[in-house]
Parts: C-alpha cells; structure tokens; sequence
C-alpha cells in the first residue's frame, strides 16, 4: 500500500508539473548590436523589420538612445537620409534591414556624449519593440 500511495503521488505531481513548450516565438523587430563599439562615438544601429508589418500599413517608426538615469540622450538619423528617427513612415525596401546612425552628440546641443552605458529602444508603431545596450568609452 505504501508504495502505490508513492506511485500515486510522484504521478500525480508529474501530471499537475507545467510542462515547457520551447515554441520558437519570432519577433516582427529585431534590433542588432550597434558597431563599432565601444572606442568611437559615431555609431550605427542596424535593424530588421520584417515584411509582415507593412501587411496593413507602412510601419512608424522611432529610435531613441537613453542613458543609464533613463533620459533621452538622441535621437540618430535614418542613414542615407539623414531625417531623425522620429516617427518616420519607413517603406519597404525589399529586404526590411535598416541602419540608424548617431554621431555621438547630445540631442540639440552639438556637444559629445560622455562615456559610459547607454540604452538604445526602438518603438514600432507606438510599442516599445526591443532595447539594447551600448558602451562609449573615449
């Protein structure tokens, strides 16, 4: 009897256990590593959109770049515009890789950025998408 009641416990435990799926969950944003790091102030920030979000409407998007006291920092350039990354209506460009760009100054003053860690969040039609870090060291 004793050991049926075991049985009946350690099954029931494993019947009542959650179970981990490993769904493969991909993500419409990703954000890459920025390069070069972390020895130069000027910077891109690559990133991939995928064509999904241009199903219903052209993707708005802004990237913004914080430091560690989460105040906004910049706001860097689409490359190869030069239009700040501010609620931009991007097109589809057949392959959904862009690259924003920052030069390392502090939004509107002309003046560098101080070393240290910085957060870089990119916003994808008003939702937060995906942050990474940054390191500047001079």
């Amino acid at each position: 009897m004793r050991y049926f009641a075991w049985a009946v416990a350690v099954l029931g435990l494993l019947a009542v256990s959650p179970v981990r799926a490993e769904a493969q969950v991909t993500s419409p944003v990703r954000l890459r590593q920025n390069s070069p790091n972390p020895f130069n102030p000027e910077t891109t920030i690559p990133f991939v959109l995928s064509e999904e979000l241009w199903e219903i409407d052209r993707p708005v998007v802004s990237l913004r770049i914080y430091n560690v006291l989460a105040q906004l920092v910049a706001i860097p350039v689409l490359q190869g515009t030069g239009e700040k990354f501010e609620n931009i209506a991007l097109d589809w460009n057949g392959t959904g890789e862009y690259e924003a760009y920052w030069d390392g100054k502090v939004l509107d003053t002309g003046r560098e950025a101080a070393s240290g860690v910085y957060v870089y969040q990119i916003i994808v039609n008003g939702r937060a998408a995906g942050s990474k870090k940054m390191t500047v060291i001079k």
